[in-house]
């Protein structure tokens, strides 16, 4: 297939495109910086309607992560990028006759704050998730699912809390944080969450848009399916990356409240860095959040090939 990858500068838009090249499909990209990549580029915003005519042109499936990710920002920003540009996607495919489209969402257009305990995928709800990412992500996928009832064989796939080797977000920030002295855990750290390895993320990602057509308007949340404490998860990832491990600990209502005065002191500020602590970023860390994943392996055909306990490996093996 002739496949676009939108996002591919993103560690899962690169490693979705390197297991697309490494199959034999003909890949094009299209973000805004170049990628690296061996493959056609198109480089540019996604809400640039006529140049996402000109990337989706010839393309018979498209694998869309391109997105305003983070937490800080104006709803204009996010809502240009992520419900806009994936607007600007479906309607472009639609015209350019693309036979398989995989949006990629994120669980959080359906978390609101209470507690998933063996969650199956509820329906993305705009009105209460958390923060203007989650919002624009949720009508996005709203808009990606609806495109499936007219007739575009498209579907949502949700990657939990993907990360791996050159993760510059989760781990990154968990990294930095921890060398800072500002690591630490909120509440009593016994949350249980699903996080994925980026080889499995990818993995999930190509059996989607392989069954696209036969799944067309469904959503599926993906992960490792092997739930861990939320300490565990910071514990091992410090002891895979040699940085020191979280020593104290923040009541949840004090991280909550917190993050909360944060953010209005961040908006008034007009600031574009991250606060060191947001309401959402309080509830992840202190509200389980995991999935069944049998109704996703089983639609996908898929399996996780590589273990949390590999994936340690592998990340301390790579920044050893």
């Amino acid at each position: 297939m002739r496949v676009l990858v939108t996002g591919s500068s993103s560690m899962l838009g690169s490693a979705v495109t390197k297991q697309l090249i490494e199959r034999g499909d003909d890949v094009r990209v299209l973000q805004r910086r170049p990628s690296g990549l061996p493959c056609a580029e198109v480089l540019g915003s996604i809400a640039n309607r006529d140049l996402v005519d000109q990337a989706v042109e010839g393309c018979d499936a498209v694998v869309h992560l391109a997105a305003k990710v983070g937490i800080t920002g104006t709803w204009a920003e996010f809502s240009s990028v992520n419900i806009d540009g994936t607007r600007n996607l479906i309607e472009a495919s639609r015209r350019g006759g693309v036979h398989r489209f995989v949006h990629i969402s994120t669980p959080s257009v359906a978390h609101t704050g209470e507690p998933l305990v063996g969650a199956g995928v509820e329906p993305a709800d705009p009105e209460h998730t958390r923060g203007h990412y989650a919002r624009s992500k949720a009508e996005a996928e709203l808009l990606a699912l609806d495109a499936a009832r007219h007739g575009l064989p498209i579907i949502a796939l949700r990657p939990h809390l993907v990360w791996g080797p050159g993760d510059t977000q989760l781990i990154g920030r968990i990294i930095e944080r921890a060398h800072q002295g500002r690591l630490a855990i909120i509440g009593s750290g016994a949350a249980l969450v699903d996080t994925t390895f980026i080889d499995n993320a990818a993995d999930a990602i190509l059996a989607g848009l392989d069954r696209a057509p036969e799944l067309a308007g469904r959503a599926f949340v993906v992960s490792n399916g092997e739930p861990r404490t939320v300490r565990e998860i910071l514990e091992r990832i410090t002891l895979a990356t040699g940085a020191p491990a979280p020593t104290r600990a923040v009541p949840r209502q004090a991280a909550l409240l917190g993050g909360s005065l944060l953010e209005r002191i961040w908006d008034r500020q007009g600031r574009t860095d991250d606060p060191p602590m947001t309401t959402f970023v309080a509830e992840q860390l202190s509200t389980a959040h995991w999935f069944d994943q049998r109704e996703t392996r089983a639609a996908l055909q898929w399996e996780p090939k590589v273990s949390l306990a590999e994936g340690f490996r592998h990340l301390a093996a790579a920044t050893g």
